[in-house]
């Protein structure tokens, strides 16, 4: 587009300082010298166009109008004793349409020819060969080979340098699109091993506690461990859909969407219900029905599932106590046990992390308050999020 502006405006200026003056200067001269050499300048304007009207081939179309403003140029300068400024405004056709440095000297070589030829021509026999109108044709030809040769270069490196922005460029995106590959390949990852630690893992381990205390019981109460190998049974098949919901969803992200219950208060009075009955630890709740969205309650759930699986493990507590409530600025969930305690900036641990960066998707926050023989109070919360266009 830069380009065709560029020649539009250069064909306007050729017109008014080549071809108009040419044609002003030669009202003075005879009648057939006057027509003919409108009559040139004529052929001569109305021959640009064809360099990008005419159907065929553009070169060839190009050529043929430079062999026309050469052989032009040769006529006007026989018939009005010289045509230097002719030829001088005309030399920037030779480097538009030429197709290449050395066809533009040697065009414009010709065209410079062509004017000097046609002023000796018009000077006869006897007359001056290099008059001031062939020596200025000659400068102007070696300044706008100069020129040109100089402008030549300058668009090379201008181009070579795009060129080599432009790989640059490319070799960028590349290199990024790679980073955004393994990025999305270690966040799958993350949230991979984020599920099968809280649910496949846990209900492992629920199995292995339950399993022990089954054996240990088999004499002295039977009963209770055939509660237990129950209770075993049942883990073991909700851990088996679990891993076919895994496996199923592969990298779509789906194991949690499909696994998520309709009510997180429901799904929260049966995981608590499991524990206890596991456990034979004391439990309170306060569950009243919260509206939220699939992801926040299936958050909701493993913070839950998390923070039960710490309490079986570390804290030998004998209370737990689960608090849910919505306020102005999001969903709370308060989860507190009796144990012993920890120092929670000495804590590390794939579960206390695996919530924290679950929350933070959903722009909450985990809060772990604890202290050696004081217990522990785990609050997360969910700032408010639309519920709509869920099943």
């Amino acid at each position: 587009m830069a380009q065709r502006a560029l020649r539009r405006w250069y064909a306007a200026l050729w017109i008014t300082l080549g071809l108009v003056p040419q044609a002003m200067g030669v009202w003075d001269q005879p009648d057939d010298t006057r027509s003919t050499t409108l009559a040139l300048l004529a052929v001569l304007a109305l021959s640009y166009p064809i360099t990008g009207t005419f159907p065929g081939d553009p070169a060839v179309r190009r050529y043929a109008f430079l062999g026309v403003l050469i052989l032009g140029i040769g006529a006007v300068s026989y018939l009005m004793d010289g045509a230097a400024s002719l030829l001088i405004v005309s030399l920037p056709h030779f480097w538009l349409f030429a197709g290449g440095p050395r066809r533009a000297v040697v065009l414009s070589g010709a065209a410079a020819a062509a004017t000097v030829a046609g002023n000796v021509l018009q000077q006869g026999r006897d007359g001056e060969i290099l008059t001031g109108n062939a020596i200025a044709a000659l400068i102007g030809y070696a300044a706008g080979v100069l020129f040109g040769l100089w402008m030549h270069r300058v668009l090379g490196q201008r181009d070579e340098r795009a060129r080599l922005l432009a790989a640059d460029l490319e070799n960028t995106q590349r290199q990024l699109a790679e980073a955004q590959r393994r990025q999305g390949a270690a966040d799958e990852r993350e949230r991979l091993a984020r599920e099968i630690h809280d649910t496949l893992a846990q209900g492992f381990a629920s199995i292995v506690v339950l399993a022990e205390a089954a054996r240990n019981g088999l004499g002295a109460d039977p009963d209770r461990s055939a509660q237990q190998l129950l209770s075993i049974e049942q883990t073991a098949r909700e851990n088996l859909a679990e891993a076919r919901v895994l496996v199923a969803s592969g990298a779509g992200g789906l194991a949690a969407q499909d696994g998520a219950p309709a009510s997180i208060a429901g799904a929260l009075r049966r995981t608590l219900d499991r524990f206890a009955e596991d456990t034979g630890l004391t439990v309170t709740a306060e569950l009243p029905e919260v509206d939220c969205d699939r992801t926040a309650r299936i958050a909701l759930l493993r913070c839950t599932q998390e923070s039960l699986a710490n309490v079986r493990k570390h804290a030998a507590a004998s209370t737990v106590g689960v608090v849910l409530e919505r306020h102005p600025h999001g969903i709370e969930l308060e989860i507190t046990d009796d144990g012993r305690g920890f120092t929670v900036g000495e804590s590390a641990g794939f579960g206390l992390d695996g919530m924290r960066r679950r929350l933070a998707e959903l722009g909450g926050e985990l809060t772990v308050t604890s202290s050696p023989g004081d217990g522990t109070r785990v609050l997360a919360l969910i700032p408010p999020r639309p519920t709509s266009g869920e099943a």
